[in-house]
C-alpha cells in the first residue's frame, strides 16, 4: 500500500502515518518531471480547503500515473466538507481512476481568518480523532468500498461554490499580502516548510512569490510568530501534537 499526503500543520502527515504503507509527500513528488505510483492500494490524505482539495493535490491527480485496484482518499477537516467528496470523485474520474473509498477525519480548522486556534484545539477531545482514525484504518485494511455518486445537483453546487467563494480563497498570490514583523530572525523555517517553494529568505528579509498554496504552513510553523495575514481570528498557531517541525520540513522541504 502507498499513501500520498499533503501536509502543512502535520494533521495529514499524522493521518497518513496511521493509515500506513509507503508514505510519499505530494510536494516532493510534484518536483519530479514524471510521477508513477503503482501498488495494490494507493491513497491520498489531504485537507479540505474551501470545500475542495488543495490546488497542488488536484494538480497531482492530473499529473501522476496511478495504477491500483483500490484507490482511497481521506480528508482532514474542521468545520465541514460539503461537496468535497464530489470534487474527489470528479477529479479521480478525469485521471482514469475509480474511487474505491473516501472518508474524512474531523480535527481542527486552521483557517486563520475565521478560527481561533486556541478554541479549535480545545474542541479536539470531543471530536475523538483517534476513534475516527481507528475506523478508517480498519476500513482501508479490509478494503471496504465506499464510493461516491455525483449527481447533477452536486455538480451545480460545486460550480456555484467555486465561482462565488473558493476562487476568492484559493488564490496563488495570497502570500503577497502577508507581512513579516520585527520578530523575524531570518531562520528560514518558513521557506523550508512551504510545500510550493514560494518563499525565499535573504539578508534583506522574507520574500513571497505568486504560487502560494494557501496552506498557512509558514504562519503556523514560524517559531517567532513573525508572519501575519491581514485578518487573523487569534494569535495562537497550531501544529499536530504528534508531529515535529522537523517532520514538516522533511515532508515539504
Amino acid at each position: 500500500m502507498t499513501t500520498c499526503y499533503f501536509t502543512a500543520t502535520g494533521n495529514c502527515l499524522y493521518v497518513a502515518g496511521r493509515i500506513g504503507g509507503r508514505l510519499l509527500s505530494i510536494p516532493q513528488l510534484m518536483r519530479q518531471k514524471e510521477i508513477a505510483v503503482e501498488d495494490d492500494a494507493v491513497g491520498i490524505v489531504a485537507p479540505v480547503y474551501a470545500v475542495e482539495m488543495p490546488m497542488m493535490v488536484k494538480a497531482f491527480l492530473e499529473k501522476a500515473k496511478i495504477r491500483t485496484d483500490y484507490f482511497f482518499f481521506v480528508y482532514t477537516y474542521g468545520m465541514g466538507y460539503a461537496e468535497a467528496f464530489a470534487h474527489v470523485e470528479v477529479a479521480a474520474r478525469k485521471a482514469g481512476l475509480t474511487l474505491s473509498y473516501i472518508d474524512a477525519v474531523q480535527m481542527v480548522d486552521n483557517y486563520l481568518p475565521f478560527f481561533d486556534m486556541r478554541e479549535q484545539i480545545d474542541t479536539l477531545p470531543a471530536k475523538d480523532v483517534e476513534g475516527q482514525l481507528d475506523r478508517i484504518v480498519k476500513d482501508i485494511a479490509a478494503r471496504v468500498l465506499r464510493p461516491v455518486h455525483v449527481t447533477d445537483r452536486n455538480l451545480a453546487e460545486m460550480e456555484k461554490w467555486t465561482r462565488n467563494h473558493a476562487a476568492n480563497i484559493l488564490k496563488k498570490d495570497t502570500a503577497l499580502g502577508y507581512t513579516v514583523n520585527g520578530d523575524c530572525i531570518r531562520c528560514g523555517i518558513c521557506a523550508k516548510v512551504c510545500p510550493a517553494d514560494n518563499i525565499t529568505v535573504t539578508e534583506d528579509g522574507v520574500h513571497f512569490s505568486d504560487h502560494c498554496e494557501v496552506c498557512y504552513a509558514c504562519l503556523h510553523n514560524c517559531p517567532q510568530s513573525a508572519i501575519h495575514m491581514p485578518v487573523e481570528a487569534g494569535t495562537t498557531h497550531y501544529r499536530n501534537e504528534h508531529v515535529t517541525l522537523k517532520d514538516i520540513i522533511r515532508s515539504n522541504g
